[in-house]
This record gives C-alpha cells, structure tokens and sequence, in this order.
C-alpha cells in the first residue's frame, strides 16, 4: 500500500500542483500490477478517473497537524509515503518514506524567497533528509544542489524529470474570444522576485519600436509575494502589456502556440516546467543559461544571462528579428520535448518507492 499527499491537487494551480495532478493522472492508466493508494489531503481532487485502486482519506485539519495525523494514519496502513508537498510529515512517519524536493531557493536569499517557506523549509530539510529513505529530484541541478548542502543525500536521491500535461492540447470550443491574437512574446510564472519579469521588462522595453508593436509582451501567472516592484514595471509598459493572470490549461496550451517567442529568464529553477511545456507546444523559447534550464532546453533554445538586460534583450532581438532562426528553434524545441514524460516520471516515482520499501523489510523483519 503507497500513501501519497495529494493536497496539491486540489490546493495548488501550478508547480507543485500540477506534478501531483500529473503524477495521478498517470498512476490511473497505469496497467494494474497489484499496487493500492491510498490519497491523503484536504479535499478530493475529480481532475481524473481514479478506480479502485486509490481511496482517499481526508482531513480538514491545518498545519502542523494535518501532518501528524497523516502520519499516524499513513503508518498504520501503509508500506511506503511520498511527501510531494511538504518534508514536515516525514518526520512523524515511522514508515519508509520518499520525499520529492523540486528546488533549494529557500536556502538563496538573491532569490528573495517567501518568508514563511524559508523558516519552515530551513528548519525541517534537513531532518528530511535524514529521516527518508530516498530522494526524489526533479532535475540533476537540484540533486547538486542538494547533496552539496547536504551530503547525506548524496546515496539516496534519485533525478526523477518531468513531463508535458496532455490538458495542454488544444480545445478550441473552450477558449475564450478575448485571447491575444498571435505573434506576442510570452511569460509565464507566478509574480515573484525570482521570475525576474523586471529585466525582463527593461529587456523588452529596449527593443526598436519596429519589434515592439507587432509582438506586445503578454504575462500569465498569479501574483506571489513581494510583486510591488514586478506590477510596477508591467505597468510602465502601457499597452505594449497585457497580464492575463492565472489560466486554464487549455488557455495557457493556446497561448503557449500563438506566441511568437516564450521567454523565461528566471533566476534559478529546480526544473523549469513551462520551459519544457512551451517547447512542446512549439514555441521559439529565450531563457535563462543557469541552474536546470540547460538540462530541459539542451540545444533546443535561445539562452541569456538573466543578469544582464542586454543579454535578455540580444535574445529577444536575435529570435524576433529572424522568421527562419524561430521556426528551427520551433522544431527543435518539439524534438527535445518528446524526451519528457509523465510517463517516465511516474515510473521512476514507484521503482524509487518500491527501492524504500524494499530496504525498511529486512529491518523490520529483524525488530
């Protein structure tokens, strides 16, 4: 039996949210091996038909104590955990557990992470570490990252890639009128200090009028956290900007299509999901040279230096300025994205579970 937190489902639009709604997508077309789930959270999520292999057991209780009773409950009916969401339940599980860490941006203060993520994060990695079985990374860059500052790792993790969400296809009876006609440079991403938007908008604003009126910058994304000085500069753009906010997956497919280039110069990524998912969609992608970037983009895209308006900037020109440079990156980008998949992911998800449970029996056998 495999417990799963699967709060992220139905608690979390993007990131976090859309592994886990990925990852059970692919667990309920997976060919029945004799595997149970039993789905902790705080809320069913219905994006998928689940069949009896997954029940659901839900509380409504807030932190810290959702963790503790999924803990207990876990432990009592289950072999293996995996914390896709949290390393706070870890550490009251008395079984095997496999924790999924996506980045370390809590222990980079450049990166201007949230506060609240920064205190619990740093106060319980750590422990994390120490208390699972095994380590789920979702790019190498993350599990560098991760046994550098903390070795114990090192043996235990296991690069787990992500993949391309099929509810990014198109669905043209669904889609809004209102959506920008095509040719636009698009950013997607929450509004945080990380996302970088600002020099992104410096960038922007620095190209000839000759590039700006025929492809306005169109931002998706929920607002985060510390996003004065983000709104501020989108606002000095006037009506060469439009944000759309937080989309639907089947808008953000469109958008991901009609754009003319995807630009993304984030800071730092621990695996840069809609850098793989614009690639898929065949978009012309300028993004950011560092951290696990180059591992999704390989020679498939345009890179800069996310420090460096000019560097942003000479991208954009470059890709905008030539029809020819954007269809090969076009073409290029839908090839490196057929090397990702849910598909793959999941499967490295249950053979690491398996691995952790595999290795508690002998000790237990022994108790």
């Amino acid at each position: 039996m495999i417990g799963i937190d699967a709060r992220a489902a139905s608690e979390e639009g993007a990131g976090r949210g859309r592994v886990v709604r990925e990852l059970l997508r692919t667990l309920s077309a997976w060919p029945d091996d004799g595997r149970r789930f039993v789905l902790f959270a705080r809320e069913r999520w219905s994006g998928a038909e689940l069949d009896g292999r997954f029940s659901w057991r839900l509380s409504s209780a807030g932190d810290p104590w959702w963790h503790v009773r999924t803990a207990v409950q876990a432990s009592r009916s289950c072999d293996v955990f995996l914390s896709s969401n949290s390393y706070l339940t870890v550490l009251f599980l008395w079984i095997p557990a496999v924790t999924i860490v996506y980045d370390l941006t809590t222990f980079v203060p450049e990166m201007r992470p949230k506060r609240r993520s920064v205190l619990i994060e740093r106060a319980t990695l750590g422990l994390t570490v120490r208390r699972s079985a095994r380590l789920l990374a979702i790019s190498q860059a993350t599990a560098d990252a991760l046994t550098q500052r903390f070795p114990r790792a090192a043996g235990k993790t296991v690069v787990a890639p992500l993949g391309v969400a099929e509810t990014l296809e198109p669905a043209p009876g669904r889609l809004p009128d209102e959506l920008p006609p095509p040719g636009f440079v698009l950013a997607v991403g929450t509004l945080e200090p990380r996302k970088n938007l600002p020099r992104l908008v410096a960038a922007y604003a620095s190209l000839e009028d000759s590039l700006q009126e025929p492809h306005p910058l169109v931002v998706v994304g929920r607002s985060g956290w510390e996003t004065g000085e983000t709104l501020a500069a989108l606002r000095s753009l006037g009506s060469r900007c439009r944000t759309l906010g937080f989309v639907s997956d089947e808008v953000l497919g469109e958008l991901y299509r009609r754009c003319a280039v995807f630009c993304y110069p984030s800071l730092g990524e621990g695996f840069g999901l809609p850098v793989l998912e614009a690639m898929a969609a065949g978009s012309a992608v300028v993004t950011s040279n560092l951290s696990s970037l180059p591992e999704v983009g390989g020679e498939a895209v345009e890179y800069a230096d996310p420090a460096s308006v000019q560097s942003i900037a000479a991208g954009l020109r470059r890709v905008l300025e030539d029809e020819g440079r954007r269809r090969e990156l076009s073409e290029r980008a839908r090839q490196r994205a057929r090397e990702f998949s849910w598909e793959r992911f999941a499967g490295t998800v249950l053979e690491t579970l398996s691995s952790a449970a595999a290795k508690d029996r002998p000790r237990r056998l022994t108790n």
